[in-house]
């Protein structure tokens, strides 16, 4: 794999369908057997091609990493939606297909998306992970975050902890 055929850039509408299937696939790597059923298969269909056409075409915070025309995983990125922690920007997702887990594109990805927000005034940010989930766990503290909070989230009927990782400034 050369560096020369990887490119990480802002999301089109012409991307929905593809990211749509990325959020799909990992979804269910991540937490099929986690996540009640019903709820995981809810959380997956009101994510579509059409709600990702959508949010595309409104906003320019979905960054996809792309080898030979295939998006191999996106983040999606903003203002901290957390004020009461003293963090100006957030990673909201960060994806990647199974296919191109492992091989050091995620890190890739999430450091263009941590220069992203930077440029945008963020200077400091965190990335929320499930606590059950230790593979997300692993990689963020593996890319030098900390964990600065706590929280519950209802999947269902069902509460799950997550956990915050912050970064400060770099």
């Amino acid at each position: 794999m050369t560096q020369d055929l990887i490119c990480i850039r802002h999301a089109s509408e012409n991307d929905a369908p593809q990211i749509s299937e990325i959020h799909e696939t990992s979804w269910r790597l991540a937490y099929q057997g986690m996540l009640p059923h019903l709820a995981l298969e809810k959380s997956i269909a009101r994510r579509g091609p059409g709600w990702w056409q959508s949010q595309l075409q409104r906003s320019r915070s979905t960054l996809v990493l792309e080898m030979h025309g295939e998006i191999g995983g996106y983040a999606t990125i903003g203002r901290n939606r957390v004020t009461k922690l003293p963090y100006h920007g957030e990673i909201y997702e960060l994806y990647m297909k199974p296919t191109y887990q492992g091989l050091g594109l995620g890190s890739r990805l999430f450091n263009a998306a941590r220069r992203t927000l930077e440029s945008r005034d963020a200077s400091n940010m965190i990335v929320w992970a499930l606590k059950d989930n230790s593979a997300a766990c692993r990689f963020y503290e593996g890319l030098g975050g900390r964990p600065v909070a706590e929280q519950n989230e209802k999947f269902g009927s069902e509460l799950f902890r997550k956990i915050a990782f912050g970064w400060a400034v770099t």
